[in-house]
Formats: C-alpha cells, sequence, structure tokens
C-alpha cells in the first residue's frame, strides 16, 4: 500500500487528506479503526522515540503522546507497590510485564495530559498492556506486534473503533526529509545523532563530576524525549520515566517551570494524604484524576468545600497545606533533567533545584555559562554540556 486517504487533515475543513510515499510501501498497517491526520503524526513521533529508547538503555520502552509531543515516557522498570497504587494499576489480574510497566509509567507521569493520548510501544503488545490500555481513555496505539490476546481486547475497545497500527520494525527512512509550509518546501538531513554516546557526558565544568549510571540512563532518556517534543522543551526524570515534560514554550524558564510543576505534582500523588483519598465507590478515572488534581493545587476548596466533596469522597479529606507540600517536595531528590538547548541563565538551576534535580545534561554554550555553573556548584548539582541542540518544530 503506497498511500491511505483520511477522513479530514488537522481540522474537518481541511481536505482531501492522506500520507502517501513517493517510494515504496508505507511501513504501517492499520489493524482497528480508522486513525487520523493527527493521529498518524503522534503515532509516527512516539514510534521514533521509543524506538530510540529501546536502543539506548535495552529495556522495552512505551510513550503517551498529545499534540505532537510526549505527555509521558518511560522504559520497562518494576513498578514499586506505591506507583502501581498511583498509577491505578494495583488492581489487575495478570502480573505486569516490562512493556506493560512501562506504558503504566508513561501514562501515570501526567494523567491529565495523557487524557486521550496516542501511545507507542516499542515491543510486542501483550494481554497485560491491552488491559492497561482498554480502561484508558486513548485514541490509538503503535506497536512493532500484538498478540491475538491483546489484538483481540483492542479490537473491542471503543465500541470497536479503536485504532491500531503494526509498524514495520525494521523501517529506515530517506536521510532526508521534507515537508511544506505555506506551499514552500523545506529540505533538511534527518536528525540521526545518537543520545547515548558517553562523549556527551565528556565535558562536565561543575564542581561535581559524578554521574551514577541510572542518572546517565535517566539524562539519556531526557535527552531522547526532548528529541520529538515540541522546544522550547525540558524534560525532569526519575526512575527511568519522564516525570514532568515543558514543551513548545517561548521562554525556556516557562518550560522549567511548566516541567517543573508537573514533577512535583507527580511526587505529591504519593503523599500519604493523597494516597489515601476515600473516593466514592464508582468514580470515573478522569473525575478521580481531575479531583486529585484540584485536591493538590491551591483552589483544593473547588474539591473540598459542602456540597462539593460529597461527590467525590466518602468524608471530607483534610486539606494538603502548603507548609505540607513544601515538606514533602524537598524529600524528592535524585532527579535528572535534560534540556533541547542551553540554560540561558542560572534561573533555570534554582527551579530545577526546588523539584529535586541533581543531575543537568544541557547543551552549553551561552554567555552566561558562568552564572549557570555558578548555580548549579551552589547546590551540588553535576551539569554535562552535551554540545547538542535538539530542537524540533
Amino acid at each position: 500500500m503506497k498511500e491511505l486517504a483520511l477522513k479530514y487533515g488537522c481540522n474537518p475543513n481541511q481536505k482531501p487528506s492522506r500520507i502517501f510515499m513517493e517510494q515504496g510501501e508505507l511501513p504501517i498497517e492499520v489493524l482497528n479503526g480508522r486513525p487520523g491526520y493527527i493521529n498518524f503524526l503522534d503515532a509516527l513521533n512516539s514510534w521514533q522515540l521509543v524506538k530510540e529508547l529501546k536502543e539506548a538503555t535495552g529495556l522495552p520502552a512505551a510513550a503517551s503522546f498529545k499534540h505532537v509531543s510526549p505527555a509521558g515516557a518511560a522504559v520497562g522498570l518494576p513498578l514499586s507497590d506505591t506507583l502501581k497504587k498511583i498509577y491505578f494499576v494495583d488492581d489487575l489480574k495478570v502480573e505486569l510485564s516490562p512493556i506493560a510497566s512501562a506504558y503504566a509509567r508513561a501514562r501515570g507521569a501526567d494523567r491529565m495530559s495523557s487524557y486521550g493520548d496516542f501511545v507507542a510501544l516499542s515491543d510486542t503488545c501483550d494481554e497485560a498492556t491491552a488491559l492497561l490500555l482498554k480502561r484508558e481513555v486513548s485514541d490509538g496505539v503503535i506497536a512493532p506486534d500484538y498478540t491475538e490476546e491483546a489484538l483481540q481486547i483492542l479490537r473491542e475497545k471503543r465500541k470497536g473503533t479503536y485504532n491500531v497500527i503494526k509498524i514495520d520494525p525494521s523501517y529506515r527512512p530517506e536521510p532526508v526529509e521534507r515537508k511544506q509550509v505555506f506551499g514552500i518546501t523545506f529540505e533538511q538531513g534527518r536528525n540521526e545523532i545518537r543520545l547515548d554516546d558517553p562523549a556527551l557526558f565528556g565535558n562536565i565544568p561543575t564542581e561535581n563530576k559524578t554521574f551514577p549510571e541510572d542518572a546517565r540512563r535517566d539524562l539519556i532518556i531526557a535527552l531522547i524525549t526532548l528529541k520529538y517534543t515540541q522546544s522550547n522543551s525540558v524534560c525532569y526524570v526519575k526512575d527511568g520515566q519522564a516525570i514532568g515534560i515543558g514543551a513548545g514554550q517561548q521562554s525556556r524558564i516557562h518550560c522549567t517551570r511548566l516541567a517543573g510543576n508537573k514533577a512535583d505534582i507527580w511526587w505529591l500523588r504519593q503523599h500519604p494524604k493523597v494516597m489515601a483519598l476515600p473516593f466514592v465507590d464508582g468514580i470515573r478515572r478522569a473525575d478521580r484524576d481531575n479531583t486529585i488534581d484540584i485536591y493538590i493545587s491551591d483552589d483544593h476548596d473547588d474539591v473540598l468545600a459542602e456540597g462539593e466533596w460529597q461527590k467525590f469522597f466518602k468524608v471530607r479529606p483534610e486539606v494538603l497545606t502548603r507548609e505540607e507540600k513544601r515538606e514533602w517536595i524537598a524529600k524528592n531528590t535524585r532527579v535528572s533533567l535534560g534540556s533541547d538547548a542551553f540554560f540561558p541563565f542560572g534561573d533555570n538551576v534554582e527551579r530545577a533545584h526546588k523539584s529535586g534535580v541533581e543531575f543537568i545534561a544541557q547543551a552549553g554554550g551561552s554567555v552566561r555559562d558562568d552564572h549557570v555553573i555558578m548555580t548549579c556548584d551552589k547546590y551540588g548539582i553535576a551539569m554535562a554540556f552535551t554540545g547538542v541542540r535538539l530542537f524540533h518544530h
């Protein structure tokens, strides 16, 4: 198949619409559903991300994409009991496989942003992963293969319309890529840079020059995630998964704040008060996620006020105070941070430090590198100048 007609483009008024190959056959097969233009943008970008994560780490990888940027990305490390609970997978009747664990982590990082996601899996989608996908609001999934059990589960999702795409893992695109904007064709070499090269961590200008093996892995995950995130972008990673991604901001400090705030929310969801919230029976997953998000925020009265809390909780929970939140966030440590370009000022490091960042990988090259280094040294942060920019548009 050389081409596939689509219902419409980014918006219903943008017709006609299709995907096609100028040479050769399409490397994808639609096994179920009818993916749209944005679905395919998410699918093909997210597939590249998980494929690179698998190649770089040797671990199964998954990504949760929304509007051509990842909401979450992770490798398939085992989940602690705490993570199983905050990701709402502790009730699954089958054992979580590595690829299922990767998706649970990718989806669980930022559940609000992942609502209605498109999913990418580096490995065959198995029954456990399909059962996780079945319960979430999601637009579709792309993977190199599916077990018969998984395919049967996914074909029943969303009244039989769930988008399931199979991609040829051996497919390699041409080294030059093109796109059109306003009738003008842009052409560039594909971004084929390897981000698992040890040389990326060869230039360490900070006093602390120690990058433990798990920190290097997490920084590689951050950099590969940034390679497929709309710029400007910053990514916080801990224990093999992105915990906060700031994408598409014009100011880098806004990226750092946005990603840091998401990382803080991820960590606050593990606070004993949050884990013990007494939800009413039968609450919808989306309503529960939204309620947690509001409860953690300064707008907590929106779900705790008289006449409101009864909609969500069996009994009215205590407020999670600002002081309790500050104390809990201060306990988060050993977080790694990647940036798709240099930090222009030390304010980015100041904000990162508040969310437990101890390791940084960024391009370097700012006229204020000295100030950025000095701020890292102030907190004992180890920082590598990679010399690599990862803009993505």
